[in-house]
């Protein structure tokens, strides 16, 4: 196992078998106190972010809803390696677990959403479950965690929950011309874990299944 400033990174091939082939999971590096997160934005937000440890500036909209992503993986397959544009550069952001907390706790699938009759107007975190893919983009039967955060949650993600914003848009680009030049056995990913959501309630509102 290697790192990458304070995120622990390993062989993707050494890594895949140890992750749920199927099923909703949330993959992601953590530990006691703190889970990383990945946002890709244009130069400008993500080098305020990094200069201030903080999101905003100019070009960051508050007004509008942020994605996060707990899987690396994920993040590759939407901002294609960072070569998308508006997604250049790639953020690694460790918040506190407290927070990473309160996100799940405002997060509902349709199915729980339409169940307790709650307005999707005050709802302040979107839940997508979507197919996990491969570094080459081939879809998994695993399902992978993204959250849209807005208002109040937006705010506190944004300002009062980060510990600690890194570029990591240098080691993406990097392992992007391994995985071209050498394919997914030379291929270095943050180490991800199964999350473990403990509240039984978070757990059943957003429709995680049990680890094997």
């Amino acid at each position: 196992m290697e790192s990458l400033g304070n995120i622990s990174v390993d062989l993707y091939a050494k890594q895949k078998g140890s992750w749920p082939q199927k099923g909703r999971h949330i993959l992601a590096q953590f530990n006691d106190d703190t889970v990383v997160v990945y946002q890709a934005f244009c130069p400008a937000i993500a080098e305020y972010a990094v200069k201030h440890q903080r999101f905003g500036g100019p070009q960051f909209s508050f007004s509008r809803m942020s994605w996060i992503k707990t899987n690396f993986l994920w993040r590759m397959y939407r901002c294609g390696w960072a070569s998308k544009t508006n997604q250049q550069r790639v953020l690694a952001v460790r918040i506190t677990r407290q927070g990473f907390h309160t996100i799940l706790a405002n997060a509902y699938t349709v199915e729980f959403q339409k169940s307790q009759d709650i307005n999707t107007a005050d709802i302040l975190v979107r839940l997508q479950w979507d197919p996990d893919h491969t570094p080459t983009y081939e879809k998994e039967e695993r399902r992978a965690i993204q959250l849209g955060l807005k208002n109040e949650i937006l705010k506190q993600y944004a300002t009062e929950w980060v510990v600690e914003i890194n570029d990591i848009t240098d080691f993406v680009h990097q392992q992007h011309t391994v995985l071209k030049e050498y394919g997914l056995e030379k291929l270095y990913v943050p180490v991800e874990r199964v999350y473990p959501v403990t509240d039984r309630n978070i757990s059943r509102q957003i429709g995680l299944e049990k680890s094997d």
